[in-house]
């Protein structure tokens, strides 16, 4: 049986006594893995499900944002639910309704209802995700437990979407794009099982009440913007293009308005204001867009200029998350002895240099001179941010508001990865339809790619400014467990 859970807090009455929490952070980061690596897994199969299913461009490129999309724009609502109507019952209903939208996208016939499943997967996991990390959070509440409990969960996080990568291309070598997606079965089935077995209930005590308007306006909010990011390839000074940008951020506005008056809000503005946890927020947004968005291109890079097969492409990025895996230990190790501040800096700064490295490509070029070595870089530079981010955007949160401080999390690696897979695909259209006036082809296409990598190397160097002005204090604030009680901003 899992551990009983507080009344008064929420929290587990007696987490270092209870004999499953190791297996429920295993369940926990199975979902993790499963959120993280549906965001890329069916970037591999995104080629040969755009023959099958007669895809344009733009509905190519919307099979990875609805799901994004989605997503991002829930998850504040998903969050609350979580934290009100039950943590382990959210992640249960979110599994099961994760997998039918799997199902649904895996025998679908049209690029209308690809798009549909995906946006739908893309709900559920807004349930999904931030009940398993505010799970995490509430059963593994300090000391070295709860270090190793994040850094494996982390490394989860941080080596997902490279996972997918790879899955996608033996599922689509040797089966068909469809098992991109039904695949999750398995994986819905086990979390389930292992949900009803090994996790304990907890939710927010007292009069909770659902914050509508709050839910409402950052919805379409983030719908808006995100949207209004997506219609940039095609102009950033288009009527449509600055109509829904400028909704968007009166929403957004209208959003923080509300919630700085109502009693319960959808996202309590405490969880935002403190310095280092907002600094960890702005850092996933961005690292977000890196995973998310520049990792599309390089399947791409290697498929089409390459002309790599889907398993050949997939095994091709496995490099990035056998770095993050064989990093995470010495990660781990360092975050303890130096703090989080170090890690949070030089990550980023290691990520831009293996982006720049990438820059460089050529159409002629070949995979182990001009990919492997940037790969590596941006594996190790991913370890050092993913292991304490989680944690110091956690630290320090009450039991009440940790549905809501998780799904922020989760929410600035979605609508980041949203955000920069627009911006990105904006500056791939530019910069290859102007190299295709003189060299097109495969030229055209590679400078389009390096094009993306450069952008999303300055991202980077942007996150490591921003760590170093945001995530600072003492070491033990910064360290897994640590008091947490930040200078506020404003």
């Amino acid at each position: 049986m899992s551990a009983s859970v507080s009344s008064s807090t929420g929290l587990p009455s007696s987490p270092a006594a209870d004999p499953n929490r190791w297996r429920a952070l295993f369940v926990l980061s199975l979902t993790q893995l499963v959120v993280v690596l549906d965001g890329t897994i069916v970037n591999i199969a995104l080629p040969q499900a755009q023959i099958d299913l007669g895809l344009t461009d733009t509905e190519r490129q919307w099979v990875v944002t609805a799901y994004a999309l989605a997503f991002g724009s829930l998850l504040l609502l998903g969050g609350r639910i979580a934290d009100y109507w039950g943590r382990k019952r959210t992640f249960i209903v979110g599994m099961i309704g994760f997998g039918a939208a799997s199902v649904l996208g895996g025998i679908t016939q049209s690029g209308t209802e690809l798009i549909l499943a995906r946006g739908l997967q893309g709900a559920f996991a807004a349930l999904l995700a931030p009940a398993a990390l505010a799970l995490l959070t509430v059963t593994f509440t300090h000391g070295k437990e709860r270090n190793t409990a994040f850094a494996v969960f982390g490394t989860v996080a941080g080596a997902g979407a490279a996972v997918g990568l790879v899955l996608g291309g033996v599922l689509t070598e040797y089966a068909s794009w469809r098992w991109c997606l039904l695949v999750n079965v398995f994986f819905v089935i086990v979390g389930l099982v292992g949900a009803l077995l090994f996790v304990a209930e907890s939710k927010a005590e007292g009069d909770n009440k659902y914050d509508i308007l709050g839910a409402i306006t950052v919805t379409l909010g983030l719908g808006s913007l995100v949207y209004g990011f997506s219609l940039a390839d095609s102009g950033w000074g288009t009527p449509q293009t600055i109509g829904f940008l400028a909704a968007g951020v009166g929403l957004l506005v209208l959003f923080v308005v509300v919630e700085s008056k109502v009693r319960q809000p959808l996202l309590p503005l405490r969880v935002l204001t403190n310095r280092v946890r907002g600094g960890a927020f702005l850092l996933q947004a961005i690292a977000g867009s890196v995973m998310i968005g520049a990792m599309l291109y390089l399947t791409f890079h290697l498929q089409i200029v390459l002309g790599m097969q889907p398993l050949e492409a997939g095994l091709a990025t496995l490099p990035l998350p056998i770095a993050i895996t064989a990093v995470a230990p010495l990660a781990t190790k360092l975050l303890a002895s130096i703090g989080a501040r170090p890690l949070m800096i030089g990550g980023p700064i290691i990520v831009a240099a293996g982006l720049f490295y990438l820059s460089f490509i050529t159409a002629d070029g070949s995979y182990l001179a001009q990919v492997l070595p940037g790969m590596v870089l941006l594996g190790i530079g991913m370890a050092f941010i993913f292991i304490p981010l989680q944690n110091v955007a956690l630290s320090g949160i009450a039991p009440h508001d940790a549905g809501a401080a998780s799904a922020t999390i989760n929410a600035s690696m979605q609508i980041g990865g949203s955000i920069g897979l627009s911006i990105f695909t904006a500056i791939y259209v530019s910069t290859s339809a102007d190299a295709a006036a003189s060299s097109p082809g495969l030229v055209a296409l590679t400078a389009g790619y390096s094009a993306v990598f450069f952008a999303s190397a300055i991202a980077m160097i942007g996150a490591a400014i921003i760590a170093f002005i945001f995530i600072r204090g003492p070491k033990s604030q910064l360290s897994p467990g640590g008091a947490a009680e930040f200078v506020h901003l404003g």
